[in-house]
């Protein structure tokens, strides 16, 4: 690689391990030399493009998980309570300071496009060629924030000292996005290999632009508005095709993985489904926790499931709402088997007789799951812990408690979709092996069909039938006859793209985001108010901004 003679900051290495609280970011810089070493500038490269691998593994997990219809936070006489952080966002009444560090995550995004605007100037600018997959990767680390916060700063450059920012409204920011990822589209990777896995390739920008496009009323109308219909016109919906056409055409990417095996442990650069995904290693790039909490609360040592000895802080405190288990209820569907419950034709048991799973295969075993020589079952339904015997009695709140024993420990289903692996989670801190995906060819096969059901033109002879067709075939579900309604798209994407944080995007596109579900109407008589489908700025965003305004409704 060609020495260039550019500015480069003296801080730029240091942002791989330091989190931005502020976003006037110091950016003095001193003239040197470029690392004249493919390594060196790859290290620098992945500084821009995996700033949000910790976010997703954890802190951005718990928010938009719980906050769909996928999950409740539940919590165990205070056990895993925590100020109600996880439970606010299962009630749609998030709390911008007690979520903190759920809501913190707007700092991570920020801290990336920081870091991209930082290599885009010491690379030389905009209008270097190799630069295209930096500023694709800030295009998305700005969609990001849009998704969740709604106006967002449009931060094209390195910010001077004390330099103020001020937030875009969200119609801009969408439009500002979609001219980025065109401008840049073809100059970033054409090749799908190892070599660009986990990076912006073109068509990580054709799936970002149609996640964009289907999305194009929510983000360019007043979507808090209880005017605001799901049925509003929507001016992108060939863009929509056209982007997902692009990369069905390439050829690069088909349905052949098997559902399950896809999110194992050894899922990598091998699986075709995977169009762009945050790669995670439990030794070497940490933060991928999903199975912490996505077991029951005694789930260590001989009693967990996984059949693995894992560490006390298993959390147990994510429990699929027994609404979004229904969704499991067609006979053969391999999607079936990512949930520890009663699915398909036992879809209406109430009762789930636990057994260990093959660490090997993620398949259950012959052997009963115990705990302290009690056999393990879970319920579909939650129900909170009440005692009545108290003076005065103490009925369930917002707590969301479920109690500190077996009963309790056992509400609800629980997804094994991303299993761990044996020999890594506790010899590395209970961080996991699996890649996780962001954008999947199921997604673009399902996106293209639902443009055309809003009526966008169908293109290639692919009609809405036989697109979701695809999807029910790979996964050996039950074909449709007639094309999907738009109910079916929805209850589709819930099966398909469980743990996948699409949910809570799909449910306010849909018009679904306020139904009822899990407790939030129990305990928040406020659970309608659209303005929730955005989310509030934490306590700590506002300090380092005291320009902004919190968002309404918090």
């Amino acid at each position: 690689m060609k020495t260039k003679h550019i500015l480069i900051s003296g801080a730029l290495l240091a942002l791989t391990s330091v989190s931005c609280t502020d976003l006037d970011v110091d950016i003095k810089s001193q003239y040197t030399e470029f690392p004249d070493s493919e390594i060196a500038y790859e290290a620098q490269m992945n500084n821009a493009f995996y700033a949000f691998r910790a976010a997703i593994g954890r802190r951005f997990d718990e928010g938009v998980s719980c906050n769909s219809d996928e999950y409740t936070a539940v919590s165990f006489d205070t056990d895993y309570l925590n100020n109600r952080d996880m439970a606010n966002f299962s009630l749609h009444m998030i709390d911008p300071t007690n979520s903190a560090s759920q809501l913190d995550v707007f700092n991570e995004l920020q801290t990336g496009i920081t870091n991209c605007n930082r290599i885009i100037f010491d690379m030389g600018g905009e209008d270097v060629p190799e630069i295209a997959p930096v500023r694709a990767a800030r295009a998305f680390y700005t969609f990001m924030i849009m998704e969740h916060w709604g106006d967002t700063p449009i931060i094209d450059h390195l910010l001077d000292d004390n330099e103020a920012i001020e937030r875009s409204p969200r119609a801009d920011v969408a439009r500002w996005i979609e001219s980025e990822l065109l401008a840049v589209r073809d100059n970033c990777y054409e090749n799908v290999d190892a070599s660009t896995y986990g990076k912006p390739t073109r068509w990580m920008v054709d799936a970002l632009l149609a996640k964009l496009y289907i999305n194009w009323n929510v983000y360019t109308q007043d979507v808090t508005s209880s005017s605001w219909s799901a049925n509003a016109p929507n001016e992108k919906l060939n863009d929509c095709i056209a982007a997902c056409d692009r990369i069905i055409a390439s050829g690069n990417f088909d349905l052949s993985d098997d559902y399950k095996t896809k999110f194992m442990y050894t899922n990598g650069s091998q699986i075709k489904d995977f169009i762009y995904a945050m790669p995670f290693d439990a030794v070497t790039t940490q933060g991928m926790t999903f199975a912490r909490f996505r077991t029951w609360r005694r789930g260590q040592n001989s009693n967990g499931f996984y059949s693995i000895e894992m560490t006390n802080s298993v959390g147990g405190n994510m429990a699929l709402t027994p609404e979004f288990v229904e969704l499991f209820c067609l006979p053969g569907d391999r999607r079936n088997d990512v949930i520890a419950g009663s699915t398909g034709e036992n879809i209406g048991m109430e009762t789930f007789d636990v057994y260990q799973y093959d660490n090997n295969t993620g398949e259950p075993t012959s052997v009963r799951n115990t705990y302290g020589g009690e056999n393990v079952t879970f319920t579909k339904s939650i129900t909170l812990k009440e005692d009545l015997t108290a003076d005065p009695p103490v009925v369930p709140n917002a707590d969301l408690n479920c109690g500190a024993d077996l009963k309790g420990w056992t509400q609800g289903y629980r997804s094994i979709k991303f299993f761990p692996d044996i020999n890594d989670y506790n010899v590395y801190s209970r961080n996991q092996d699996n890649d996780f995906p962001i954008f999947r060819y199921a997604d673009i096969i399902l996106m293209k069909c639902e443009a055309i059901v809003r009526g966008g033109t169908a293109t290639n002879g692919d009609t809405p039938m036989s697109l979701f067709n695809q999807i029910r075939a790979y996964v050996n579900a039950p074909q449709i006859v007639g094309d999907p309604s738009l109910q079916e798209i929805l209850d589709e994407r819930g099966r398909e793209f469980l743990d996948e944080h699409w949910r809570r995007n799909d449910l306010i596109r849909f018009g679904d985001f306020e139904r009822d579900w899990g407790f939030k109407n129990d305990f928040n008589p406020n659970a309608s108010n659209p303005q929730y489908r955005l989310w509030p700025l934490s306590i700590n965003v506002l300090n380092a901004n005291t320009n902004w305004e919190q968002n309404p409704g918090y």
